[in-house]
């Protein structure tokens, strides 16, 4: 299969005229909305990629113009040389995980992988081959028999994996998969998808709003905000090098902490790049002294949230021992570790334009 390429994908949904009150009940003419606006993306062959934004952003939306569930308003798209635009979604070769798994409840595990196959008009052997390696394939073997109630919500997921497999897509497209399941069955199934797009070597394409899924499976991650990307890259590339304030606060656990400078220059830093209980300035750092105003326990680490005004800052602190609130916490920033962005919170990467940042942020920041 050929890579995927969205060329200046728009989908616009028309609002229908909306009746005001009162006594005329004239129509109101509402804006329509560009849930996807000149979109430009290519989806490399065999990879892992990851759709992720918050919600309303056109992720799902691209998704399912992908899949030709939705009509593209304008632009193209196009597998290889082929452009598959006004191709049905049953011509397109790409198989749709849901959300809601979209099973049917009536019938057993085994049945729900095969109905699709039969209304292909399959031969019967080529049916029981395709199901019974999609079985094996999630690990449903034993539960063949049995019908979606009577197992779990992670082996319902399976079974909608399962499902897709039997029909031998180019293409996974999946759908926020992991969204109604629990905490520990999200992470056990982040585990086997991982492993699943190892196995099959296909490309998946994946939707979420959750970073934390994007950055552990993705190894091509697309940041989305009001229907336009934001950044493409692997997820070392978006987490350590975002080229916005917005990929910088969405990327992380926390995201980012982006105080603003009296210039309109904008200093960020990660939570974790901080050197606890140094005072030692330097000649490229500075040391900070921060009330704790609230804490969150991980187990392994902390999460501090400091005293520092209108601006809501986070640390992170590898430690078994819980400091005490309003306890005065001091660090240290490197210079290095700094981000600068400017007025409309684009990267900045000219040095001079850093240093300025960096005195500014130093002159308000520094206490120690």
């Amino acid at each position: 299969m050929a890579d995927i390429i969205l060329n200046d994908i728009v989908k616009i949904y028309e609002a229908p005229p909306q009746k005001r009150r009162g006594l005329r009940k004239a129509k109101v003419q509402v804006q329509p909305k560009r849930a996807v606006d000149g979109l430009t993306l290519t989806i490399p062959h065999g990879s892992f990629t990851v759709l992720v934004g918050p919600s309303g952003c056109g992720k799902t939306t691209l998704l399912r113009m992908i899949a030709g569930l939705e009509e593209i308003t304008e632009g193209e798209i196009r597998m290889g040389d082929i452009n598959i635009t006004n191709l049905e979604p049953g011509d397109r070769g790409l198989a749709m995980v849901f959300q809601n798994y979209a099973l049917y409840p009536h019938m057993t595990v085994r049945e729900n992988i095969e109905f699709g196959l039969v209304n292909a008009r399959l031969p019967r052997f080529e049916i029981r081959e395709r199901v019974q390696k999609a079985l094996d394939i999630v690990g449903m073997g034993e539960y063949a028999d049995r019908r979606p109630g009577r197992i779990s919500g992670g082996q319902r997921q399976r079974v909608a994996l399962a499902r897709a497999i039997s029909k031998m897509p180019e293409c996974f497209l999946m759908d926020e998969p992991l969204s109604n399941l629990d905490a520990k069955l999200r992470s056990d199934m982040r585990t086997e998808l991982i492993q699943l797009h190892d196995t099959l070597k296909s490309t998946f394409i994946y939707v979420t709003h959750d970073q934390i899924e994007a950055m552990t499976m993705g190894t091509n991650i697309v940041v989305m905000n009001e229907g336009r990307i934001m950044q493409q890259g692997t997820p070392t590339e978006i987490h350590n090098d975002p080229n916005c304030v917005f990929v910088a606060r969405f990327i992380g656990d926390p995201g980012m902490n982006i105080i603003p400078c009296p210039s309109g220059l904008q200093v960020g830093f990660r939570p974790r790049d901080v050197q606890f209980d140094c005072t030692e300035k330097g000649t490229d750092g500075i040391v900070v002294r921060k009330a704790i105003k609230s804490f969150e326990n991980h187990g392994s680490e902390f999460l501090y949230l400091l005293d520092s005004g209108e601006q809501k800052v986070f640390v992170k602190e590898l430690s078994k021992t819980r400091r005490q609130l309003n306890e005065p916490l001091v660090f240290r920033l490197e210079k290095q570790n700094l981000y600068v962005f400017d007025v409309q919170g684009k990267r900045v990467y000219e040095e001079e334009v850093i240093q300025k940042a960096y005195e500014e942020f130093a002159a308000g920041w520094q206490t120690v």
